[in-house]
């Protein structure tokens, strides 16, 4: 058994149960973006999606999928807990955020670290940010520290003026500082490049990312001999636990192309964990809905070539971490529901009641490679291929 587990990187499905408590009441980034800016999905249609959410733009398809929405529990709406929750690990303390910036202590070890001062330190668009301060670092090199709605410190530097070595050793430092009272989940290497006005971030970000609970199931897929694929920010965001393989991508699309040959060959009992980080980082965060919507029309467009690479004996499953609705105000993450659609020649369709949690991805793994599953999550192995229907 082969499994491609992709991660529409922020595709929620509307608001979760307890989204009033985040501010997020009335989200739903999927349907937003497609009401805004209609596409034809009609693969995703088939697998379900349109089952879970209005899909303007596409004609109703006979469903050959199963479509399930899934109610998410950790505590926050971030990356780390989305990920962590599908794989049976659930935060139960949201990671601390920074809306007014790193407090004085913090500044001063970084920069003490750094050898230099810095610029920004506030919650920002990092596109935004780095474009305001371009000038006074090309002229000091001091580096672009921001926050967001999210536990992340972002240290941004252009390539010319900061070698990325450098600008690594100041992620890993910043690493080693952000602990105990401090601790962010994520610190993130966001090098750029070109002239002010004209300012792209390129595909060398890294992530240094809190190390996943010692029960995350990914670790156990590896103990028991389950060949792991992480593509794009998977590796980063679990830390590499339970992971035997890693493949660096620079967009959706390059990540899209890069799994495709890892579903038709290699070892029979496979998990191939993709995330299209595109979906959030250039397109939700930047409210950009047309983007939005044709990043889906171009997974759209891959289905059939995953579906025909799994073969008659793998599954395709996608799903999502939270919401980043593009018609939002501001530019935080939002407290959604995630869809979880699956297909494959074994796949009954049908649509499934909720999830009570994200972890049922994990626990149906369990069961389809016949392995412990994690403490939290419920399988859904047996409707998804038809032995039992709910």
């Amino acid at each position: 058994m082969r499994i491609c587990l992709v991660v529409i990187d922020s595709g929620g499905v509307g608001a979760a149960p307890d989204a009033d408590r985040y501010g997020d009441g009335g989200a739903n980034t999927l349907e937003h973006a497609l009401a805004a800016a209609p596409r034809a999905l009609p693969h995703l249609a088939a697998m379900g999606l349109g089952e879970l959410i209005s899909l303007t733009g596409t004609s109703p398809a006979p469903l050959v999928g199963s479509a399930v929405r899934c109610h998410p529990v950790a505590a926050g709406k971030d990356t780390l807990a989305g990920h962590w929750e599908m794989m049976g690990a659930i935060v139960s303390e949201p990671f601390r955020t920074y809306p007014d910036g790193f407090p004085a202590p913090v500044v001063r070890a970084l920069e003490a670290a750094f050898g230099r001062p810095i610029l920004g330190n506030r919650p920002a668009s990092g596109t935004a940010i780095i474009e305001e301060l371009a000038e006074p670092h090309f002229a000091t090199g001091s580096p672009i520290v921001y926050t967001s709605g999210d536990s992340v410190l972002q240290i941004a530097a252009h390539e010319d003026v900061v070698p990325l070595e450098t600008l690594y050793g100041w992620c890993a430092a910043a690493r080693a500082i952000m602990q105990g009272g401090d601790l962010v989940g994520r610190i993130i290497a966001r090098p750029f490049r070109g002239r002010p006005g004209a300012l792209v971030r390129t595909a060398h970000r890294h992530d240094w990312t809190v190390p996943p609970p010692d029960d995350v199931f990914t670790a156990r897929l590896a103990d028991r001999g389950i060949h792991t694929v992480a593509v794009g920010k998977i590796w980063d965001i679990f830390s590499g636990v339970g992971f035997r393989e890693r493949v660096a991508t620079r967009s959706n699309r390059d990540a899209l192309e890069k799994t495709l040959p890892h579903l038709s060959a290699g070892p029979e009992h496979a998990l191939v964990f993709v995330n299209l980080v595109d979906f959030d980082s250039q397109f939700g965060h930047r409210r950009d809905a047309a983007g939005y919507a044709q990043a889906l029309q171009e997974l759209d467009a891959w289905v059939p070539e995953a579906l025909d690479a799994v073969g008659r004996a793998g599954q395709l499953w996608i799903t999502a971490d939270h919401g980043c609705d593009p018609t939002a105000a501001g530019s935080d993450h939002t407290r959604e529901d995630v869809p979880w659609l699956a297909a494959g020649a074994q796949v009954v369709p049908h649509v499934g009641r909720p999830c009570r949690t994200l972890a049922d991805i994990a626990a149906t793994m369990a069961d389809a490679w016949a392995i412990p599953g994690p403490r939290a999550g419920q399988s859904r192995w047996k409707e998804l291929t038809g032995e039992r229907l709910s």
